[in-house]
């Protein structure tokens, strides 16, 4: 005698199981994926040296034309400096119209270190580094090259995710030295230029208000931010599916999944560190 199951008998409640069970199974393939990816780390270390070379070569400076601008660390450059003018423009306008104009430096010290100059680096490191790192996966998955590593006996997570993800964690120490200079750069710029403060008034304010202590923890976040950024583009190229139309939705899933949990990262990190006190006091 045979037993039927219940969705057998109501396709609907099979539906709805699968409707309910395949966000958490997909959440449970991206665990496991990012777990295997960080444990092959030493690996990388002591077998592929040289494709690590390569691989934080070809992520700062940049690969064919990109080579031309300066690769990731021009681009980076450029937004924080863009981020930084902001801050000199809407600093300095919101402050002159209470009379304490004069506190523009510390709006430099105290939101490009904190927030501007981690989240616009997250943002640069997804568009740019880990999109083309998906890219890049997802064109050897569809080409069947990925399976070909397997075939040599090349451990192709360790090859091909890990790999990336030191070198993402590498190349962001350079390109966030970068970002926060050409964010003080532009806000100092822009505050003691174009509106012609006093630099004296400015850097009075920003030495006062710049706290090392603050760099050093915004330096930690974005190389957080910069592991989770790489182990989601790499997950989304290396599982990528349906020829070049699936690597182009891929990019896309991946860029948007990094963008949303880098910010909630950053923000988590954030209270975690200036939650109770923020460690801030007006005086000066």
């Amino acid at each position: 005698m045979t037993v039927s199951r219940p969705h057998s008998q109501f396709p609907w409640l099979k539906s709805q199981f699968a409707r309910v069970a395949d966000p958490w199974n997909h959440i449970g393939t991206q665990t496991k994926f990012y777990g295997r990816t960080l444990r092959s780390v030493g690996y990388v270390f002591t077998h592929y040296g040289v494709e690590l070379i390569r691989i934080i070569a070809q992520m700062g400076l940049g690969a064919g034309a990109l080579i031309v601008i300066g690769g990731t660390v021009a681009i980076v450059g450029f937004l924080t400096v863009t981020t930084g003018a902001l801050v000199a423009v809407q600093g300095y306008s919101d402050f002159s119209e209470l009379g304490v104009e004069a506190l523009t430096g510390f709006v430099s010290a105290y939101f490009n270190v904190r927030l501007i100059a981690p989240a616009t680096t997250a943002i640069a490191l997804s568009a740019t580094i880990g999109a083309g790192a998906t890219a890049q996966l997802g064109a050897m998955r569809i080409n069947e090259e990925i399976d070909a590593l397997e075939v040599m006996g090349i451990r192709s997570i360790a090859f091909l995710a890990s790999s990336r993800v030191i070198a993402g964690f590498l190349v962001v120490i350079p390109l966030y030295c970068v970002g926060v200079l050409m964010a003080f750069w532009a806000a100092r710029f822009g505050t003691t230029v174009i509106y012609g403060q006093s630099t004296g008034v400015y850097d009075h304010y920003f030495k006062t208000f710049l706290n090392p202590t603050d760099l050093m923890w915004s330096f930690g976040q974005c190389i957080a931010l910069s592991v989770i950024i790489m182990l989601v583009h790499t997950y989304y190229g290396y599982t990528a599916r349906g020829g070049p139309a699936g690597v182009g939705e891929a990019v896309g899933r991946a860029v948007r999944t990094s963008l949303i949990v880098s910010a909630f990262v950053l923000v988590m990190l954030s209270l975690a560190v200036y939650g109770q006190s923020g460690n801030f006091n007006l005086a000066g």
